[in-house]
């Protein structure tokens, strides 16, 4: 195995043109396990380590970019207004250690299913900029999965940053696991409230080959939240309304049975993380409108 080690980006996009198998390896939290348990072996690892534009951020007026190994851990410390939900899911992810070295972009280059920051980036909505000597592109967030561990990169494409839509309104992220800390997701879901559009986007990991949205409950609770005018009136959310969106968010799942949970038990969690995050998001949203009493009437 030979260790590709570029000293600027313009460095690694040729090392990655002339090696397209190359492995890119930057925090190392998700390769280094693969090679450690001999999953993977690659004839070559393309670190990035050197190249100081990744670790960086900037907030525009209506979008953040943000630097493919910006660490978890500033995310969480410097971004949690701008990026609430990506914030929430980064106090998820493994230790402190391994959030003080992971970014997003290994998270996206992995394309695990269970990886923590896919819900928040469906909810949120986002592009990923991906980039190679033959130049660069966006790709939507929702077409960016294309199977299991898999990804919409070209051979010789390299992750650059992620342009994330700002908050607008609450966003909320819950994940399943096995203990506390350390864990790898049973199943995980992301909601965001647009309040400028009047939608709602979600976001569901490990309880599919890929992340994905539960479109359906989307459409349905954009179109009740709209005819019922809740978003006008910042009253309570019906009982019955969180219940269908619930079902229709466990129906969106397509899980397996593994070591960590069965698929029905992934069903059950999903719809039950949709209902208390929407609850919470939503409440949230209410408080943000001045409606205290009188919004319940």
């Amino acid at each position: 195995m030979d260790f590709l080690r570029p000293a600027s980006w313009e460095e690694a996009l040729a090392a990655k043109a002339e090696h397209p198998t190359a492995v890119p390896i930057a925090g190392g939290t998700d390769v280094m396990v693969e090679i450690n348990f001999d999953h993977r072996r690659p004839d070559y690892l393309l670190d990035l380590n050197r190249i100081g534009e990744l670790r960086e951020w900037t907030v525009g007026e209506e979008t953040v970019q943000l630097g493919a190994s910006v660490p978890y851990t500033q995310i969480m410390e410097e971004l949690r207004t701008e990026l609430p939900g990506l914030a929430l899911a980064s106090h998820t992810v493994a230790s402190p250690q391994i959030r003080n070295r992971g970014g997003v972009g290994g998270n996206l280059g992995t394309a695990s299913p269970a990886g923590d920051a896919h819900p928040a980036l469906l909810a949120a909505d986002c592009e990923v900029e991906v980039e190679s000597v033959r130049g660069s592109r966006l790709i939507p967030i929702d077409d960016f999965y294309t199977g299991v561990k898999r990804n919409a990169l070209a051979a010789d494409e390299l992750i650059k940053s992620v342009h994330i839509k700002k908050a607008d309104g609450p966003q909320q992220y819950s994940k399943v696991g096995t203990r506390n800390a350390m864990v790898i997701a049973v199943c995980a879901f992301g909601v965001a409230l647009h309040p400028e559009t009047r939608t709602v986007r979600t976001g569901i990991g490990s309880a599919a080959p890929t992340p994905i949205r539960a479109k359906a409950a989307e459409e349905f609770l954009n179109a009740a939240l709209d005819e019922g005018g809740f978003w006008d009136s910042g009253k309570i959310i019906t009982p019955s309304i969180a219940k269908q969106f619930a079902e229709l968010c466990s129906g969106a799942a397509n899980p397996i049975d593994d070591v960590r949970g069965t698929a029905n038990y992934r069903r059950h969690a999903v719809g039950i993380m949709a209902r208390r995050t929407l609850g919470w998001t939503w409440e949230s949203y209410r408080s943000g409108k001045g409606r205290g009493a009188e919004g319940a009437a």
